[in-house]
């Protein structure tokens, strides 16, 4: 048998498809869920298996507005690490679009970061099923099931077997977009089917204006549940919230 040379043995390394990543030259924070206004470092993938209507980053999917190629690129682990190792935050957010898409390369990545130590939050949408690869200490997921009131379809949006599995990781809460009290009613109406726990809720808006608005509107139903309440750091915190 010839042997093989050693360009030929070596594995590509593994790489991810990011849409941006910030925190590090210009500092920020977590701005939604448990860890509000820690201090954070973000790297949004890009990609998604939902279309939502009122979707933000719809730069990660929407090609029919995005070039791919303009609004995203290649990186490797190996890349991203020394990036996230450049700062002397802890908490790294993963995000997107749908980060779970890419659990190939996120398990490396991961494996890297708390040998670091760093911790990890991933925002998902909850409808990728998490590798048991990712469910080790120091990593939680926000999870966020997206309403129909959002402008996505709930029988693709809502996957009841995912759900589960994270409800057993004893690893997620579980983080909704309302905008009204009707949604509020249809997050208890998902939560007693499910089994979800912790319950975070959090007001749909762009604007500071319109989150307060909302906050205000929304408040009493989700105390009267003894769920969580969450904002929008970003939007209230900085004039323009995009890459913060």
């Amino acid at each position: 048998m010839i042997a093989r040379t050693a360009e030929a043995r070596e594995a590509p390394a593994p790489q991810l498809i990011v849409a941006e990543r910030f925190g590090v030259e210009v500092p920020t924070f977590q701005g939604e869920g448990p860890s509000l206004g820690h201090p954070a470092l973000f790297i949004r993938l890009s990609r998604c298996n939902l279309t939502c209507e009122c979707c933000d980053t719809k730069e990660t999917w929407d090609w029919s507005q995005y070039d791919p190629r303009e609004v995203s690129t290649r990186q490797s682990v190996a890349d991203l690490v020394a990036w996230v190792m450049s700062s002397p935050v802890e908490l790294v957010v993963i995000t997107g679009g749908e980060p779970l898409l890419q659990q190939r390369g996120l398990v490396p990545l991961i494996r890297r970061l708390l040998q670091e130590g760093r911790r990890v939050e991933f925002e998902t949408n909850g409808t990728v099923m998490p590798d048991p690869a990712l469910l080790l200490d120091g990593v939680r997921f926000n999870v966020s099931p997206k309403l129909a009131s959002f402008g996505m379809d709930e029988a693709k949006s809502i996957a009841p077997s995912v759900l589960q599995a994270f409800v057993d990781s004893e690893r997620a809460v579980f983080k909704f977009v309302a905008s009204s009290i009707a949604d509020v009613d249809r997050i208890a109406e998902l939560v007693d089917r499910h089994g979800l726990a912790p319950v975070w809720v959090m007001p749909e808006g762009t604007t500071a204006e319109a989150i307060t608005s909302t906050t205000r509107e929304l408040a009493d139903a989700v105390a009267a549940r003894h769920w969580h309440l969450t904002t929008r750091l970003h939007v209230l915190a900085f004039a323009d919230p995009k890459g913060r």
